[in-house]
C-alpha cells in the first residue's frame, strides 16, 4: 500500500512461458474422507516429451500453435462439503516444520534483495523457479514482471489469489541476519511476506489438487506501490475467467495471526494533483502567491463546508514552490493528495479541486492549470469488499483459526491498487496481523523499522489456500 508517490509506467512485450508438471507432494492425513488428500492416490502426471512439452493453461484457445500435446487433467472428484476437518487438514499442511522452514527461507531471500516497481526481475525468477519445482503451470510475463499461475482442474469455477512483489525506496534500519543487501531499498510494506504466503498456499493447493472442484489462479503482481501494477496485470489477462479474487496484507495493528476485514469500503481512493498558478508579466496587479494562498485556504473549505462529516474525505496540499522567470512571470506550483471512500465522492472531490484552484487564480488576475496525472495512472479507486466475499473470508478465518481469530476493522485512508480487481469481479481484501511487541514487530508500513513476526507466514498460506479451495466448493 502507498502513502503518496507516482512512477511512470514502463512497457514491455508480452511473452508466454508454460511450465511442466511434476508429481504432487504428499498431503496430510485426515479422518474425514472428503478432505483427506492422503486417502486419494494423486493422479499421475501426464506422459510428456520433456524436451518439448507444455502444461495446458486453463481454457486454452482454439489457436493450435498454443496447444499442448499433454493429456487433459483428470475430471474433478464428486461434489464435497467443507467441514472443520478440511480446515484442520489445510492448517496442518501449512504448519509442518519443513513447510514453515521453506516459506521462511523464501521470504528471507526476497527480503534480502528488494526490487522496486516493474524491476522485480530477481523476485519473479525465484517465484517461477519454485513454481516449476512444484509442477505448477504459469504464464509470464504479464505487466513486465508479473506471473499468472494455475492449480486445479483447468475448468470452472475460477478463483483468484493475488500477492504484490515490489519493495520501497527506503533504507532498512532493522539490524538482523537477513537485512536488505541493496542500499536504499527495503521491503518495508511486507510484500516479501505476501509473496511467500501465496507460494506457501501454492504448495498446499498442489498437494490437494485432486480435491479441488475447479481452478485456482495465482497472481503475482508487480508495482503495487507506484505504477498501478494491478491495472497492467488486468490489461494483460490476469483476470481471464476469474469469477472472484482475494488478497491479504500484513498489519501491525492486529496481533500475529489474527485476521481482519470489513464489508463495503475498506480503503480509500487516492489521487494526486499538481497545480501551476502563473502571473503573466503584463498583468500589473496579478499576484500568484496571493492566488495560491487563497486557493489553499479555499480547498480546506471543501472538506469543512461541503462534505458530509460522516463521509470521510481528505484534501491536503503537501508542497508549495514559488519562483519567477527572467521575463518577469511569477509562478507558484502546488502539489497535494485527495482521498475518499466512494467513486462518486472521489470524482466530485477531483472536480472541486480543479474548480477552486482555477477560479481563485482568476480572482487575482492569474491563470491556473491542474494536473491529476490521469494519463500516468496514479489515480487509485476505493477498495470495496463485496459483502458475499467478505463473509466468505470471515467464515474461513473462524473455522481455520478459531472464534477469536477474526475482527471487523474500521476503514482506513490508505490506498491499494487491489481496488482495480475489485472493480472487475467480486473481491475481498483482508489483513493478517503481525504485531508482536516482544519481537518489536510494531512499526507501521513504509517505516525503515518495519519488520514482521514470521509466525504469520504459515497462517497466511493456510488462509489463502482454504479461502480458495472452499470457494470452489461453495460457489462452483
Amino acid at each position: 500500500m502507498k502513502p503518496q508517490q507516482k512512477l511512470s509506467l514502463l512497457l514491455s512485450p508480452l511473452i508466454f512461458t508454460l511450465i511442466l508438471p511434476s508429481p504432487p507432494i504428499s498431503a496430510a492425513a485426515d479422518d474425514d474422507f472428503p478432505c483427506s488428500s492422503s486417502l486419494f492416490d494423486p493422479p499421475p502426471p501426464p506422459s510428456l516429451n520433456y524436451s518439448n512439452s507444455h502444461l495446458n493453461p486453463p481454457n486454452p484457445s482454439t489457436n493450435n500453435k498454443n496447444r499442448s500435446t499433454a493429456k487433459p487433467p483428470p475430471p474433478p472428484p464428486p461434489p464435497r462439503v467443507w467441514t472443520r476437518s478440511c480446515s484442520d487438514a489445510v492448517l496442518e499442511l501449512a504448519r509442518r516444520p519443513e513447510a514453515v522452514s521453506w516459506i521462511e527461507n523464501l521470504r528471507r531471500k526476497i527480503h534480502e534483495y528488494p526490487e522496486l516497481a516493474f524491476q522485480e526481475v530477481r523476485t519473479s525468477a525465484l517465484i517461477r523457479s519454485e513454481l516449476e519445482r512444484m509442477g505448477v503451470g504459469f504464464k509470464y510475463p504479464l505487466a513486465q514482471t508479473g506471473i499468472r499461475a494455475w492449480i486445479g482442474t483447468g475448468g470452472p469455477p475460477f478463483v483468484g489469489l493475488r500477492a504484490d512483489m515490489d519493495a520501497l525506496p527506503i533504507q532498512e534500519a532493522v539490524e538482523w541476519e537477513h537485512k536488505s543487501k541493496v542500499a536504499g531499498k527495503m521491503h518495508a510494506c511486507g510484500h516479501d511476506a505476501h509473496v511467500a504466503m501465496l507460494m506457501g498456499a501454492a504448495k498446499i493447493l498442489k498437494a490437494r489438487e485432486h480435491l479441488l472442484q475447479g481452478t485456482v489462479i495465482l497472481i503475482f503482481q508487480p508495482a503495487e506501490e507506484a505504477g498501478n501494477g494491478a491495472k497492467r496485470m488486468i490489461a494483460d489477462g490476469a483476470l481471464e475467467n476469474v469469477e472472484a479474487i482475494f488478497a491479504l496484507h500484513v498489519s501491525h495493528e492486529l496481533p500475529t495471526a489474527v485476521i481482519g476485514s470489513r464489508p463495503g469500503p475498506l480503503l480509500a481512493g487516492c489521487g494526486f494533483f499538481r497545480a501551476l498558478i502563473t502571473t503573466p508579466h503584463n498583468r500589473r496587479h496579478g499576484d500568484s502567491i496571493l492566488a495560491a494562498s487563497a486557493a489553499i485556504i479555499s480547498l480546506q473549505g471543501i472538506i469543512s463546508r461541503e462534505v458530509n462529516p460522516l463521509d470521510s474525505q481528505v484534501v491536503s496540499v503537501t508542497t508549495i514552490d514559488a519562483s519567477s522567470t527572467t521575463s518577469g512571470e511569477s509562478i507558484v506550483v502546488l502539489g497535494g493528495t485527495f482521498r475518499a471512500f466512494s467513486n462518486a465522492t472521489f470524482y466530485q472531490l477531483l472536480h472541486r479541486i480543479r474548480q477552486v484552484i482555477v477560479q481563485q487564480a482568476a480572482v487575482y488576475e492569474c491563470s491556473a492549470t491542474v494536473d491529476f496525472f490521469e494519463e500516468e495512472s496514479t489515480i487509485y479507486p476505493p477498495t470495496v469488499n463485496d459483502e458475499g466475499m467478505y463473509e466468505h473470508v470471515r467464515k474461513v478465518a473462524g473455522d481455520l483459526l478459531g472464534g477469536n481469530s477474526f475482527r471487523v476493522v474500521p476503514p482506513m485512508m490508505g490506498a491499494e491498487d487491489f481496488s482495480f480487481y475489485s472493480e472487475v469481479v467480486p473481491a475481498a481484501f483482508y489483513y493478517v496481523g503481525i504485531r508482536n511487541e516482544a519481537l518489536g514487530s510494531t512499526h507501521t508500513g513504509h517505516s525503515p523499522h518495519f519488520m514482521i513476526d514470521e509466525d504469520v507466514l504459515p497462517v497466511g498460506a493456510a488462509a489463502h489456500a482454504a479461502i480458495a479451495e472452499r470457494y470452489l466448493i461453495g460457489y462452483g
